[in-house]
């Protein structure tokens, strides 16, 4: 018989479900003690290198974010520039063009990639945590909810967790944030890390590297649940509606093309849900002593979404880059990788799909 939900929550593996289909299993006679296992991992597939949700998986997880993160935000310094200050000086700089062109004049080519230290430290430490975390949240939230439960409510699943990573993520990026924020938008002030950060320390204090983190989260936080959320349920739709076969069919070329597909458009949704915080968390940055608050009155409704045009490219980009990247780290270290969710054969049965 199929064991009771109760037993299955403690003995099956949850994060198989919906992945998975349930296995029977007999109920273990009363004077033999059941032993404890991790719920969320499995046994090593064959092909694999490891268990899914061992720790050498979380580790290799955490590495991926690094290299996805790290790198691709650290190429797009220029945009990335250009965009900060039309927030913060829209008076002066025009447009994303126009933008170019006064860096340029001014600073020249190498004007450009300032505040590139600080992105490239920042934005690795922040991937270490957003995509270790989400999927240490993923398996432990899908222990609690159990394998129905998983696949009826994956999306809410999917926020949860990614919203619990970006929260430890976004205290890890904080600092080398301010100082980006601080090189890129105040010319003069500092041109390297090693000037900005003793400055604003000396300044403000450490105050100075955390003051912006709440605006952080506001951004970040909606920022990251649209992307894996979105990516998570795109990914599941492009195999069911658009990919001409099974994704156990594609090779793995393919299966990567389908998560940079996935990845741009989960980085549009992104970049138009976390443009507001985004433009408070630059000028805040820039000028001392203000608030959250003061600064979102001062740049007002229309303010808020001034560079939007710019940010969707670079966050589209990047979203897709990153998890084109992550994906291929997977790949290349022979990670678990489950296919797009399905029914568990218990819910299909109490729904009247299957005799």
């Amino acid at each position: 018989m199929y064991p009771t939900t109760l037993t299955q929550l403690a003995r099956a593996n949850p994060f198989s479900a919906p992945l998975f289909s349930l296995q029977r299993a007999d109920e273990p006679e009363k004077h033999a003690p059941v032993p404890k296992r991790r719920l969320a991992a499995a046994a090593v597939a064959e092909g694999d290198s490891c268990e899914f949700g061992s720790q050498k998986y979380f580790i290799l997880c955490g590495f991926g974010g690094i290299l996805s993160c790290g790198t691709t935000h650290t190429a797009v310094v220029p945009l990335d520039l250009v965009k900060c200050r039309l927030q913060v000086d829209p008076a002066k700089y025009k447009s994303i063009f126009n933008g170019f062109s006064i860096t340029i004049k001014e600073d020249g080519m190498r004007g450009l990639a300032k505040g590139w230290a600080p992105t490239f430290i920042g934005y690795s430490m922040q991937g270490l945590c957003k995509f270790g975390f989400y999927e240490v949240f993923k398996i432990m939230y899908s222990d609690l909810l159990g394998e129905e439960n998983t696949y009826l409510w994956r999306t809410s699943l999917y926020l949860a967790a990614s919203a619990s990573a970006e929260f430890f993520a976004d205290i890890a990026l904080a600092p080398m944030e301010a100082c980006k924020v601080r090189i890129q938008t105040q010319p003069g002030y500092a041109n390297t890390l090693r000037e900005c950060a003793p400055k604003m320390y000396a300044e403000e204090g450490v105050w100075a590297f955390y003051k912006g983190v709440v605006p952080l989260w506001m951004r970040q936080i909606p920022y990251t649940m649209m992307k894996f959320a979105c990516f998570e349920r795109t990914v599941e739709l492009l195999y069911k509606y658009v990919v001409p076969k099974p994704r156990s069919e594609c090779s793995k070329s393919e299966q990567l093309v389908v998560t940079f597909v996935a990845g741009y458009i989960a980085g549009v949704f992104c970049a138009i849900v976390s443009h507001p915080a985004d433009s408070v968390v630059s000028v805040l940055n820039k000028e001392k002593g203000s608030t959250a608050v003061q600064v979102l009155k001062k740049l007002g409704p229309k303010g808020v979404w001034k560079g939007l045009v710019a940010r969707i490219i670079m966050i589209g980009t990047l979203t897709a880059l990153q998890w084109f990247i992550y994906d291929s780290v997977k790949v290349y270290f022979r990670l678990p990788r489950p296919p797009p969710p399905e029914m568990p054969e218990s819910l299909k049965k109490k729904l009247g799909l299957t005799e």
